[in-house]
C-alpha cells in the first residue's frame, strides 16, 4: 500500500491533447461478446460431465446434440426421453428457444468453430455435474460468462458422488469459482455450502419485481429439497449476488437455496438440488422423482423463468424491472477505459491522469480519486440512455490502497451512485473505503436493467479525511446492455 501524499498538480497535459481526440477512438478492444439473446434464444444443456451418472439422467433427450432428432415438435414431456425432458419441451413449444446438448465425449470451449462452442449460444445448463472441468473447460465457461453468457449451475447435496471418482456436483462447481485462470477471488459471490439437507421447501423471498420470481412462466413461492445443499452469499466479494429463495429459517447470507448473480456483462444462477428439475421420466433403469410436478412447490416455473432470465429475455433477474422485449447488444459509456483523457467524461481536475504514480489496469489513463491525504472531495461521472426492453450490466474495476492503518474505521470513502437527469440519487450501488485496500484491481458488477428507457448518471464520489491517504483508481468500466 502507498503512503504518499499526492499532488494537486496532476499531470493533465497530455489529458488536454487526448481530448481533443473524437470519442470514437476511445472505445477499447474487447474479447468478443455472445450474440445478443434474440429470438430464439440459444441455451446449451451439458451432459458431458457424467449427468447421467448412477441414476441421474439430467438430460433433456436422448437425440444429442440436437433433441429435435427425437420428436421435432414435441408436445409432452415423454415426447424427449430424458429426466430434463419437462424443461427442454416446455422451452420448445414457446417458439422462443433453441435448445442443443453437449454430448457425452465432448469438451466446453469457447471462441471455436463447432456448431456447440460456446459462443453459439446465450445460456450454458450445468445440470448436477459429476466430473471437474478441465482447465481450458474453466477458461472456456468464466470467459463466457464475462463476456455476456448466462450460467445455470445446479447443484446436489455433498457426496452425491453418482460415478465414484470422488468429485459431487458441490466440489465441482467450487473448483470453478475457485480454481480458474479468468477470475478466483469469489467472481459470483457466493460459494456453495458442504451439507446435505434431507428435505425442505424453501421460500421465495418477497420481490415483486424479480424477473426470476414473477417471470412470464409464472409466480415462484416454493422450491424443493430432496437431499440438496444452499449457498452461502458473500455480497462484499461481488454486490449482485442475490438469495431468492431461502432454507427454512434461514434468510440473508445464510441458507439460499436459489441465488442469482452477475459476472462481467453476463449473469449466474444457482440451483442448490437437482430433485426440482427432475420431472420423473427418463431413461428405463433410473430411479427418478418428480419435483418438476410437486404440487408442494413451483418448480417449473423457477426453472423457466430463470432460463429466460440468463438469455436475456425480458428481466432483469437479481437487480429487480427492466428487460422485455428486443435489445441490441452495445456498450454504452463513451472513452471507457479513460484513453482519449477528459472526454465525455465529467471530472474533477486531474482525476483522468496517465500519472505512473497509480498504475492503470489496462493502457495508459486512469481515474484516479483523492490520495492526498487531506480534506478532499473527487468526482467523476457520465450520462447515459439505457434503451428500453434492455438488460444492463454497470462493470469497472476498482483498485483501492491506503496509508490508513485502521482495521475497522473508514475514514475516506468512495461511493457508486445513479442519479436521474435532475441530479436526484436513485440508488448507492456501493460504498467502498480504505478499508477495501488490496493489491491489484478487482472487478464489480451492477445491474441496471431497472433503468431502462431512461436516461440515467453512473457517478463516482471519492470522500478523503484530513490525514493519511487513500487513492481510488478506476480503470476498464463498462455499461453493457443485451
Amino acid at each position: 500500500m502507498l503512503g504518499f501524499r499526492r499532488s494537486r498538480h496532476r499531470l493533465t497535459t497530455a489529458a488536454a491533447v487526448f481530448g481533443l481526440l473524437v470519442a470514437g477512438a476511445a472505445v477499447q478492444a474487447s474479447a468478443a461478446a455472445p450474440a445478443a439473446a434474440a429470438t430464439p434464444h440459444r441455451i446449451l444443456f451439458d451432459n458431458a460431465h457424467a449427468e447421467t451418472a448412477g441414476n441421474a439422467d439430467w438430460i433433456i433427450s436422448t437425440s444429442q446434440p440436437d433433441p429435435l432428432g427425437q420428436d421435432s415438435s414435441p408436445s409432452a414431456e415423454t415426447d424427449w426421453t430424458g429426466a430434463l425432458s419437462s424443461w427442454g419441451v416446455a422451452l420448445q413449444k414457446t417458439g422462443d428457444y433453441s435448445l442443443k446438448t453437449l454430448p457425452s465425449g465432448s469438451s466446453l470451449a469457447y471462441g471455436g468453430s463447432t456448431a456447440t462452442d460456446l459462443s453459439n449460444f446465450d445460456t450454458l445448463v450445468l445440470p448436477e455435474p459429476n466430473t471437474l472441468f478441465t482447465t481450458a473447460e474453466k477458461t472456456a465457461i468464466m470467459t463466457f460468462v464475462k463476456n455476456g453468457g448466462g450460467l445455470f449451475m445446479v447443484s446436489d447435496h455433498t457426496g452425491a458422488d453418482r460415478n465414484s471418482d470422488g468429485e459431487d456436483a458441490v466440489e465441482i462447481l467450487n473448483d470453478l469459482m475457485t480454481n480458474n485462470s479468468v477470475d478466483s477471488t469469489d467472481p459470483f459471490g457466493f460459494s456453495i455450502d458442504t451439507l446435505s439437507i434431507s428435505s425442505d421447501y424453501p421460500s421465495a423471498i418477497s420481490d415483486s419485481s424479480n424477473a426470476v420470481l414473477h417471470g412470464s412462466f409464472g409466480t415462484v413461492t416454493k422450491s424443493l429439497i430432496a437431499s440438496g445443499t444452499t449457498a452461502t452469499l458473500k455480497p462484499a466479494d461481488n454486490s449482485a449476488v442475490k438469495g431468492l429463495l431461502y432454507r427454512t429459517g434461514y434468510s440473508g447470507n445464510t441458507g439460499a437455496f436459489f441465488a442469482t448473480s452477475t459476472f462481467g456483462s453476463g449473469r449466474v444462477a444457482f440451483w442448490g438440488d437437482s430433485s426440482p428439475i427432475d420431472d420423473g421420466t427418463g431413461q428405463s433403469g433410473n430411479t427418478l422423482y418428480d419435483g418438476w410436478n410437486d404440487t408442494g412447490a413451483t418448480n417449473a416455473a423457477l426453472a423457466l423463468n430463470a432460463t429466460e432470465w440468463l438469455a436475456g429475455g425480458s428481466s432483469s433477474g437479481g437487480g429487480g424491472g427492466g428487460g422485455g422485449g428486443t435489445c441490441t447488444a452495445a456498450q454504452l459509456l463513451a472513452n471507457p477505459g479513460f484513453e482519449s483523457g477528459n472526454t465525455s467524461w465529467t471530472a474533477t481536475s486531474g482525476v483522468i491522469t496517465n500519472s505512473s504514480s497509480e498504475a492503470a489496469r489496462t493502457g495508459s489513463y486512469k481515474a484516479w480519486l483523492n490520495g492526498y491525504g487531506s480534506a478532499n472531495t473527487d468526482t467523476l461521472s457520465q450520462s447515459v440512455t439505457i434503451p428500453s426492453g434492455c438488460a444492463a450490466t454497470l462493470n469497472f474495476y476498482l483498485h483501492v490502497d491506503t496509508a490508513e492503518t485502521t482495521t475497522s474505521t473508514a475514514y475516506d470513502t468512495l461511493k457508486a451512485q445513479v442519479l436521474n437527469s435532475s441530479g436526484t440519487v436513485l440508488s448507492t450501488l456501493a460504498t467502498y473505503s480504505n478499508l477495501n485496500a488490496a493489491s491489484g484491481y478487482t472487478l464489480r458488477s451492477f445491474d441496471l436493467s431497472s433503468y431502462a428507457g431512461q436516461t440515467v448518471t453512473v457517478k463516482f464520489t471519492g470522500t478523503e479525511g484530513s490525514t493519511l491517504q487513500t487513492s481510488f483508481v478506476l480503470d476498464d468500466t463498462a455499461l453493457n446492455v443485451s
